[in-house]
């Protein structure tokens, strides 16, 4: 874009493509805002990123998750008592969700 503007008729095309109603003031304010992060992006387009490892993520991450323990698990039938319908020891689901069994 460097400086073009972005008409109204852009900002509203973008807007039907993303199945959003905007009034007017809307339009003419979005369209300002869409050129912006359009200048920037064409901005960062230009950089040389040759020597640039690709990356997933800015900042160092680590696996925050706890480690896998053995623990033991619930009672079969327990669970099943508490169930609203059970068939041969299995809960029972209705075939169509929002259907009555």
């Amino acid at each position: 874009m460097s400086g073009e503007r972005l008409s109204r008729d852009d900002a509203a095309y973008v807007a039907r493509l993303a199945r959003i109603e905007l009034t007017d003031e809307e339009l003419d304010r979005y369209a300002v805002q869409l050129a912006a992060v359009l200048d920037h992006a064409a901005q960062v387009a230009t950089l040389d990123t040759a020597g640039v490892e690709p990356t997933a993520h800015p900042l160092p991450l680590q696996n925050v998750l706890r480690p896998d323990e053995l623990r033991p698990c619930l009672d079969r039938a327990v669970v099943l008592d508490q169930a609203p319908s059970v068939e041969d020891g299995c809960f029972r689901v209705p075939r169509i969700l929002g259907e009555a069994p």
